[in-house]
């Protein structure tokens, strides 16, 4: 058996970092190829490739914060303009992983699901062990259709799993409380 006691420390370690608190830089292109080559190396039945990726700059992230006020006013809510802008007015550097499932007969749809979810940790931790900060978000803009397809020209049966936004980390998260694994797993052994 081989170990990586680096790696498992991280794991045990990893903490998201709140979206306030990501600053510029964010990776270039060039630094953020390996995170997305990583963030791909996940369980996928099939090999179906039931996600893709979208990048956004801040240019795409100032126009999508327009977009969701705009949505947000469309849908006469206007408690969601605030939540909709801020996440991406804060953002610098965002990842949107899309789901994009696949008709295939031997694998089902929430595999392909669970699959592009897998995109979404392996990104957030490749950025994190890359030595940047990063938070998984999501929030209604990622939930209302009309947005989706408005912004990220989603197809039919296309959804949002996550947005991974990335940059630099400006100070230390506080820990939080974890689950208690105990409480949470039971030993099946007959």
């Amino acid at each position: 058996m081989t170990s990586s006691l680096d790696t498992l420390t991280f794991l045990l370690s990893r903490r998201s970092r709140p979206l306030r608190t990501l600053a510029p830089p964010a990776p270039t292109e060039a630094e953020l190829m390996p995170i997305l080559t990583a963030g791909l190396r996940v369980p996928d039945h099939g090999k179906l490739e039931p996600w893709r990726l979208l990048v956004l700059t801040r240019p795409a992230l100032e126009r999508l914060a327009d977009l969701a006020e705009a949505r947000a006013r469309q849908l006469g809510d206007e408690e969601r303009i605030a939540k909709g802008r801020s996440q991406f007015e804060q953002s610098h550097l965002a990842v949107v992983v899309v789901a994009s499932p696949k008709p295939d007969a031997g694998i089902p749809e929430v595999e392909q699901l669970l699959s592009a979810g897998c995109v979404c940790l392996s990104l957030l931790n490749a950025a994190t062990a890359s030595g940047w900060g990063a938070c998984w978000l999501t929030g209604w803009t990622s939930h209302d259709r009309g947005f989706v397809e408005a912004a990220y020209e989603l197809a039919p049966g296309e959804s949002v799993a996550g947005i991974i936004h990335i940059g630099s980390e400006t100070r230390e998260p506080p820990e939080r409380p974890r689950p208690d694994v105990a409480a949470l797993t039971r030993w099946i052994t007959g």
